[in-house]
């Protein structure tokens, strides 16, 4: 038996969660911890709340909504969900639509449930992680990384934004700071865009994540002496700005003698005090390695240690390293990988196992329970940007093979073998 969901709750609960932050140029701004961050999950766990859900949030703002399906302490429980803040400049569909097909997928499973008058053996939750994007706040994935232990909760609400203020101050403003448990999950399955278009060149239209990369995110600052821009010799002249032209360039040298087997970035420069007729004293980098190879993302930042030495005496100022955070490589469940596969087969969907670069919050999390991303095509691959955007009846197709995995998951009583049985 396949499992579908209702195609107008979905599309509009879509279509109304993309009202909250919404840019004149059709995409979203949206970041964590900002008024619309929290009014568009006061609406939407609102709603849930009206149909039953019991909502816990808990002290790093993470959103559950939780359907028991019982009393039963030892009852399995599927995690389902993903995350409402976006990009400064992002679209509408990074994250929110893993959250709302969530919700969809659980509805159809609670209504096939009511209809057949078999409640299911599985308890279900909703979650929405606090800032997984880390464009506000960093590090990313933040919620999901405290919800796994993996970072502490004092660290994570003390991170501060631009304007000084703090991951708790912000939760406690829009009503997020929880008092809650965090309720407790035996498997997560995350729906994502894929943010590439290797779905879409191959005409496929499910793609399940088997391994995710490891990233070294490093925020590092130069620090030169201010002094004017006019009179000052420049042979007088300690430049943050110029030793941090000097270590991004060093930083995508770094990938390029790789050949493509290992991304860099400089994501974001703040320069100190930001004014055209001043050398800036102090230029601070958010650098960024990422490969799927644990020893030649350990060569690279050696060699982006040396990028920096370098580059400040080179210019004649000093650096400092002020944070590192590594996330290791690793892979997803593979019984989770052929369980989508079977389902999207089922739908009559072409898949195609992909592996993610970019962070999810399903990486954390997987290295707790047994964990999966799983794609649909993003048109002309293309994420965190205004014109982001999946096809309606991809949307749908994600969805489904969502609702027809915690289905088969939860026929089987939460095991996973039993949920493949021979093929497993």
């Amino acid at each position: 038996m396949t499992l579908t969901v209702d195609p107008d709750l979905f599309s509009s609960f879509m279509e109304k969660i993309s009202d909250f932050g919404s840019t004149s140029d059709g995409g979203l701004n949206r970041e964590a911890g900002t008024t619309d961050h929290g009014l568009a999950r006061d609406w939407f766990f609102g709603q849930l709340r009206d149909r039953g859900y019991q909502i816990r949030i808990d002290e790093i703002g993470n959103v559950f909504a939780v359907l028991e399906a019982n009393a039963r302490e030892d009852t399995p429980v599927i995690m389902v969900g993903s995350h409402l803040d976006s990009q400064p400049f992002g679209g509408r569909f990074d994250g929110a639509y893993g959250v709302i097909a969530a919700f969809a997928a659980v509805e159809a499973l609670r209504a096939e449930a009511e209809a057949s008058g078999a409640p299911p053996s599985c308890s279900f939750v909703i979650v929405d992680w606090m800032n997984e994007e880390g464009a506000r706040f960093q590090p990313s994935l933040l919620g999901s990384s405290v919800y796994c232990g993996e970072l502490g909760l004092n660290y994570a609400l003390t991170r501060c934004d631009g304007a000084g203020l703090t991951v708790g101050d912000e939760l406690e403003r829009t009503g997020y700071r929880g008092k809650d448990a965090a309720p407790r999950a035996d498997i997560y399955i995350e729906l994502h865009v894929e943010g590439n278009d290797e779905l879409e060149k191959t005409n496929l239209q499910i793609g399940p994540f088997a391994r995710y990369w490891g990233a070294l995110k490093i925020r590092a600052a130069m620090h030169g002496e201010t002094a004017h821009t006019g009179p000052t010799l420049m042979r007088d002249r300690r430049d943050a700005t110029l030793a941090a032209a000097h270590a991004i360039v060093g930083t995508r040298e770094i990938s390029d003698r790789r050949d493509g087997a290992l991304y860099s970035s400089c994501g974001r420069l703040v320069i100190q005090p930001n004014s055209p007729n001043m050398v800036a004293d102090l230029a601070t980098m958010f650098l960024e390695l990422r490969s799927p190879d644990p020893d030649d993302l350990h060569a690279a930042e050696v060699e982006l240690m040396e990028v920096l030495r370098e580059s400040a005496a080179k210019v004649g100022v000093t650096h400092e390293v002020i944070s590192i955070d590594r996330r290791e490589a690793g892979a997803f469940d593979p019984r989770l990988v052929a369980l989508c596969e079977r389902q999207a087969e089922a739908l009559g969907l072409g898949t195609m196992q992909l592996e993610t670069i970019g962070g999810h919050d399903a990486v954390p999390v997987s290295r707790k329970m047994p964990g999966i991303v799983i794609a649909i095509p993003s048109v002309g691959g293309v994420i965190h940007h205004p014109t982001e955007y999946s096809k309606p009846e991809d949307l749908m197709n994600g969805a489904n093979v969502l609702a027809g995995m915690i289905h088969a998951i939860a026929q089987a009583g939460g095991d996973l073998d039993r949920t493949l049985g021979d093929n497993a």
